[in-house]
This record gives structure tokens, sequence and C-alpha cells, in this order.
């Protein structure tokens, strides 16, 4: 393809004919000619308290694939009780790019949009010669009630007291993309169908289900662990909230296709990307698990905020201070063990 903007017949061919999710507040989307998506909310499917609501974008960049980072957004949305509306994609493609790259990414992300009632509203490409690789960045656009007293449950949300909740495992994401990357050096151990399972891990990575759950269940504050694993999602949540944190790492539940895949590449769990885990705080964290449970979501009660600036881990009796946010494991060069 050549260098610059994106031709207008590659544009139709490849964007605006993949497009078919509609919604009725997007009045203006992505088309030839529109360099801007038009949203209108009078006549909404989504109607909040009074008729009121704040329209929310959340924004992820990467070189991974589009519905990936589509769910990332679509994720942190559901922490918050957002109802996602509508997509802009923009995609920067290297020089060697053929139009069918382009092509892929759009089905894909149409595709993701089409399940979840997502109108890809603006999509603007291009090809450079800054980039080796595809990049895509997505910002997705939602409406949620307008109520400050709930804070949306973000950090604000967070007092000393509260039990910490964990949905699902830690590293699941980390280890999907793993277990793919490194299948060769990992088979060399495992067998075939170990090293699949573990790929497949990326099928969990969705958090609706358990928000949905939690925002029934007096659940205060959620977040969706990411880049730097669980312990950096602490960090975070501490930091951001102004509180101190007692957690059991033995009651951190990980899968041991995690645990196996992080000793063989030297990757430690608790720092991996965590995408498909949801970290919660709730005055009840026992009703709160006992709820997921029942919904066929594993949970667990890792620890508990107080009001004191120290964040400590205990292991076995043993107690140490959470560090601040290492380097993520799924970025660091593989150190195979002999």
């Amino acid at each position: 393809m050549k260098i610059g903007r994106i031709t207008g017949n590659a544009y139709r061919r490849s964007i605006v004919q993949q497009i078919r999710t509609k919604r009725n507040e997007v009045i203006s989307g992505a088309g030839l000619g529109a360099d801007c998506a038009v949203f209108s909310f009078k006549n909404a499917d989504f109607s909040g308290e009074n008729g009121c609501t704040d329209l929310i974008s959340c924004m992820q960049t990467g070189e991974e694939a589009v519905d990936r980072l589509l769910q990332k957004c679509m994720n942190i949305f559901a922490c918050h009780g957002v109802k996602a509306v509508a997509a802009a994609l923009q995609i920067l493609l290297p020089a060697d790019a053929q139009e069918q790259a382009l092509k892929d990414i759009l089905a894909a992300a149409e595709q993701f949009a089409g399940l979840h009632d997502i109108q890809i509203a603006q999509v603007q490409g291009r090809v450079t010669q800054a980039v080796t690789e595809a990049l895509v960045t997505v910002v997705l656009y939602g409406t949620g009630t307008s109520a400050e007293s709930k804070s949306y449950h973000t950090v604000k949300a967070m007092e000393p007291g509260q039990d910490i909740v964990l949905s699902k495992w830690i590293g699941l994401e980390g280890t999907a993309l793993l277990a793919g990357r490194e299948r060769e050096t990992l088979l060399e151990r495992y067998p075939a169908w170990f090293i699949e399972e573990a790929a497949g891990f990326d099928r969990y990575l969705s958090i609706e289900p358990e928000a949905a759950v939690a925002l029934k269940s007096g659940v205060c504050a959620m977040y969706h662990l990411a880049e730097g694993g669980i312990l950096a999602a602490l960090w975070e949540l501490a930091e951001g909230a102004g509180v101190g944190l007692t957690i059991d790492i033995k009651k951190i539940p990980v899968r041991q296709e995690t645990v196996e895949v992080c000793n063989q590449l030297n990757v430690n769990p608790y720092e991996l990307l965590s995408g498909g885990c949801l970290l919660m705080t709730t005055r009840n964290g026992t009703g709160l698990a006992a709820d997921l449970e029942a919904a066929g979501i594993p949970a667990a009660v890792i620890g508990r905020t107080t009001d004191s600036n120290d964040r400590l881990i205990l292991n076995d009796g043993e107690e140490r201070y959470l560090d601040r946010p290492a380097q993520d494991g799924i970025y660091t060069d593989i150190a195979i063990e002999s």
C-alpha cells in the first residue's frame, strides 16, 4: 500500500462495507468524507436516572489484535457500570502492508462490535514508515448514569475496613500469550494438550459477568487487572485510594497451567498480564464471593483494606511490603531454566 492516507477505494472496500452494526445514538458515523462521529442521546436505548446520562470514553493502543483491545475497553467499562455504544479506530499500517491486513482488522472489529451491539462510528487509516507492524488505537464510547454518590465504583469508593475479592485466576491473559508465543519451548517439557489448554485462557478475558453480579451484591470499587498483574493492581488501588492493604498471597487464585508456564519461562505469575481477572472491594467479601460462586464464577477473599499506609503481603506467616509495580513479565526476555 502507498504511504499516506488510505485511498478512498480501499476505505470503501475494507472499512465501510464491513460496518453493519448500527445504533440510534450514532447519527453520523464512519464513511468517506466523514472525519468525525456525531452522537445524539435524545432517542438513546439507554436511559439513566431522571433521564440523565454521562458520555464516557476509554482508549487502548497496541499491536495486539483489535478485538483484544476492544475487550479491554469493555472490561474497564464493566467495572464502572457503563454501557458501550460506539467505537472509533485509528489504524497505522507499515509501508509493506497489503490491503488484506486492513480488511482483517475491520472484520475482527466488526465481529466483536456485532456481538456487543457497538457501532464502529469512526475509522481512520494511514500507511506510514513510522511503524513496522499494524498499530491500532481503539476509543470506546459509552453511557452511564450520572450519580455522583456512586462514583462509578472507582477508587473513590474504597475505604479502610473493606474486604478485597478476586474473580477467576491471575495471569490468564499472560499465560495465553506466552503459551502461544513460546509453544515450541514449552513442548520440550509439557504435552501438546497442556499447552493448548493454557493458550485457550483467552476465553476467560471478559469480566462483564462478574461485574454484573458484583453490582447487585453491594460492591464498592472494581478494578480490571491488566499489565503488571495482581501486584501492580493492588499497588495502584491502594495508592489511588490512599489506604493500606493486608493481602494473603496464598489466597490469590492461580491456575496450575499458569504456574507451570511461568516456572518454565522464568516469569513471576504475580507480575504477569492478568486480563480477565476482576479485583473488587466490599463490606461483605464472603457474601460477594458466595454470589459469584453461585453464578459459576470462581472467587476468593484475598485480603482487606486498612487505615494505615502499610501495604503488606503475608506468606505463611512472613510479612513483606508490597513493592512498586515492576515491568510486566510478558515483556521480559525468556530465560529458560536448565
